[in-house]
């Protein structure tokens, strides 16, 4: 008779179906068990009867529990109950026996009892915000362990219940893996280093390496999903892909540093492109190849120690398939590492070609006479080769598609050639949409600004540049979403011009106490004014010219002092409007909407810019869900405040939502351009960050304080003008305690701004 203990006994009292599960399994339950875990985890069970979960969880729970005790310790199966219970009462008894199927898988692929528990504290806090997804999610535990983490599985999952909003269809499709989006968050997901990691450390090794400052951004997924495997660079940009996968760690980072210096030679010893003419992809791919390795040792003639960072990544070996993408990185391998052996003919020739030439390894005509030469003895050879799925070898090296001109008269030939890199397509680098026709001035990409390649052109009137895609900061995952929100500048609307100029009369006094205000803050770099009859230190060219004099009997001059002063005016200025539905509210306590407001103290502001000569620009923004970041140009930096600028402000409508965050940042990188020693990015809000796709308040609010700091860290002043007066704890929390202020009456601004410009003074 077997000694059941107590709660084994009461177990089975309470619930007697569940003797054929228990009896046979007690010898098991009692080796994986010691008896305070045994009684914790059959009590567990009782509760897990008594939640109505049903006779089939229970069981599951029985099995799945040994099993997970076996593989990860007895302490984590009882949290496993508790979750199970939890997820029953929220997400269903379906996601509950889906939980309890998965979890011995889980606790194979994660292995250790912390790990586990994290897993099971991701479900938990999912299963609130997607019920009817759990279920279908839980079901394909192992794939997605295999990719990832707990962390980025609980990343993943979230960028679902982000992305979907409140449509429970779009977020069971995306738990699914059936849609381009998901497969796509689940790349990037994945346990792989991203560049974003470490760019900004490469950049500065790259800049330090070729004194090159070439833009750096992040490649996307093209069209079909597919996620690039090699750099690619183009036009002057470098395009770099977000992972390598299945490369982690401090290879990952060797990996994407030899692709940037291998780029870096390419942008410093490569001519002017190659034209296609007649070639073949084979011929294309050889040409290509010889390139690569001539660029690669005129690098390494200044830079020896660049071939320890390069060999690593060469593993090709004698032998194998007689393929044409074996033997290319067979002789990629023997044009760099000079103890490499192989007896192939066609490898040895290449050797010999290419050494043959050193004496005119500067002249990149060599690569096109060798690549041909050893392209039509492939070609005899009659050596397999798939344009379609061919990669260039070894990983390091881009996709070469920067080295070609597929001119004109190449362009029939054009998809055939393309299709050699494994490719996605490189495209020019997007106009900055100014509807004015001004072109921009020339800068660095910001890695955070990313052009929407995916997306087609515009055909709505309305849309005045291509749209843009910026990252979006998550606090629950403390990390940015990349590529995640969508901003689209748009023609302004035109009202009368002469509402603008009444603003101005209706308020003369505000005006002129304004341009005074605005007129002493001297805003500018400090200079030492020298020969001062006082000041805070002694100038010494002075003291000496002055001692000079008095030994040749001279009077002496008594201004020998220095003072450090600020004497002219040195600012841009960007007001950016909130103009979401709610502005459409009346201010409390008159019959004014907070739009009208907000505009009649940017009228006001502008006016005073104006008469000053300070350059300034005004935009405003709304937005319909991430996809839909609506931005309006009324005015830029180098256009005049004249009718048509008033015109637009006039014109100005209130509608959709306000996602803050993604508007600071195209605002941000647009100020950005400005050389003037202080940018300040104003803006006009009546409320707090919201959206149609979010239910968390906290979410947008956090993105726009990550905002305002990377901004900041670009030097650019970020200040906010509150129009709600009970917006104080959400406007310190975005802006910071001392750079925002809340006005609810147009005359009060000249008493406010004294604060902004004594903050911008310092």
């Amino acid at each position: 008779m077997l000694d059941l203990g107590s709660a084994a006994s009461a177990l089975l009292r309470d619930h007697p179906d569940l003797a054929d599960a228990v009896i046979p399994a007690w010898p098991a339950i009692g080796r994986r068990f010691p008896p305070d875990a045994r009684d914790q985890w059959l009590r567990a069970c009782a509760a897990m009867a008594d939640a109505a979960l049903g006779q089939t969880c229970v069981l599951a729970y029985l099995r799945g529990g040994l099993a997970c005790a076996e593989i990860i310790g007895p302490d984590p199966v009882i949290d496993l109950g508790d979750t199970a219970i939890a997820l029953g009462r929220t997400a269903g008894v379906r996601a509950a026996q889906a939980l309890l199927a998965a979890a011995p898988k889980a606790a194979r692929r994660l292995g250790t009892p912390s790990r586990f528990r994290e897993w099971l504290a991701a479900v938990e806090r999912l299963a609130p915000m997607a019920p009817e997804s759990m279920a279908p999610m839980l079901d394909r535990t192992e794939g997605l362990l295999a990719e990832l983490d707990p962390a980025a599985f609980e990343a993943w999952a979230l960028a679902g219940v982000r992305a979907a909003a409140d449509d429970p269809g779009r977020r069971l499709a995306f738990f699914l893996l059936s849609t381009r989006e998901s497969l796509r968050a689940l790349h990037r997901e994945a346990d792989d280093l991203a560049f974003s990691a470490v760019e900004r450390r490469l950049k500065a090794y790259l800049a330090a390496l070729w004194r090159l400052r070439a833009p750096v951004r992040h490649a996307k997924a093209d069209a079909a999903g597919g996620v690039p495997r090699r750099a690619s660079f183009s036009d002057g940009l470098v395009w770099m892909p977000e992972t390598f996968r299945g490369v982690a760690g401090q290879r990952a980072e060797d990996l994407f540093r030899a692709s940037l210096v291998h780029i870096g030679a390419h942008l410093r010893h490569s001519g002017p492109r190659f034209p296609v003419g007649s070639l073949k992809p084979l011929q294309l791919a050889l040409v290509s190849l010889i390139e690569d390795a001539r660029v690669e040792h005129l690098a390494m003639r200044g830079y020896p120690g660049l071939r320890r960072l390069w060999l690593p990544f060469h593993v090709a070996e004698a032998g194998g398939a007689g393929t044409a993408p074996v033997l290319m990185a067979r002789l990629a391998r023997a044009l760099i590492d000079p103890h490499y052996q192989d007896d192939n003919a066609w490898v040895a020739k290449g050797r010999t070609l290419f050494f043959e030439r050193e004496d005119s390894w500067a002249d990149p005509a060599i690569s096109r006479t060798i690549g041909g030469l050893l392209g039509n003895d492939l070609g005899q050879m009659r050596v397999q080769f798939n344009a379609k799925t061919y990669v260039v070898e070894p990983a390091y090296r881009d996709d070469n598609l920067g080295l070609w001109d597929f001119g004109d008269a190449a362009a029939a030939n054009r998809a055939e050639a393309e299709t050699v890199y494994e490719a996605y397509r490189v495209e020019h680098a997007e106009q900055d949409g100014d509807p004015s026709g001004v072109p921009p001035e020339p800068r660095e990409a910001d890695p955070a600004e990313r052009p929407d390649r995916s997306a087609p052109a515009p055909d709505d009137p309305e849309i005045a540049a291509p749209p843009v895609r910026y990252p979006e900061w998550d606090y629950l995952i403390g990390r940015e979403r990349p590529d995640w929100a969508r901003v689209v500048e748009r023609f302004a609307y035109e009202g009368s011009a002469r509402s603008i100029d009444r603003i101005i009369d209706q308020h003369k006094a505000v005006v002129d106490r304004l341009t005074a205000l605005v007129r002493s803050a001297k805003v500018s770099r400090p200079a030492w004014l020298r020969r001062q009859p006082e000041g805070d230190r002694l100038d010494l060219d002075a003291c000496i010219e002055a001692a000079l004099s008095r030994r040749r009997g001279e009077t002496p001059d008594t201004r020998v002092y220095a003072t450090l002063a600020r004497r002219h005016r040195d600012l841009s200025v960007l007001l950016l409007l909130d103009i979401s539905a709610s502005t459409n509210d009346l201010v409390r306590g008159t019959d004014k909407s907070i739009l009208t407001l907000e505009r009649h103290a940017t009228a006001l502001f502008a006016n005073t810019l104006a008469e000053l000569g300070d350059p300034f620009a005004i935009h405003a923004f709304c937005s319909n869900g991430r996809e839909e970041v609506r931005y309006y140009r009324i005015k830029d930096f180098r256009r005049p405040y004249d009718a048509v600028a008033k015109a637009r402000l006039a014109g100005l409508a209130a509608e959709l939502s306000t996602r803050l965050g993604t508007a600071l940042k195209h605002a941000g990188r647009i100020l950005a351009r400005q050389s003037t020693h202080r940018r300040l990015l104003l803006v006009i809000t009546d409320g707090e960050p919201s959206d149609i796709d979010i239910a968390d308040r906290r979410y947008l609010l956090e993105d726009a304080r990550k905002a305002v700091l990377a901004l900041s860290h670009l030097g650019i002043d970020v200040f906010g003008i509150g129009l709600d007066p009970n917006g104080k704890e959400y406007l310190s929390r975005m802006f910071g305690q001392r750079n925002f202020l809340v006005m609810d009456r147009v005359e009060r601004l000249p008493e406010k701004l004294p604060a902004l410009y004594l903050r911008l003074s310092h």
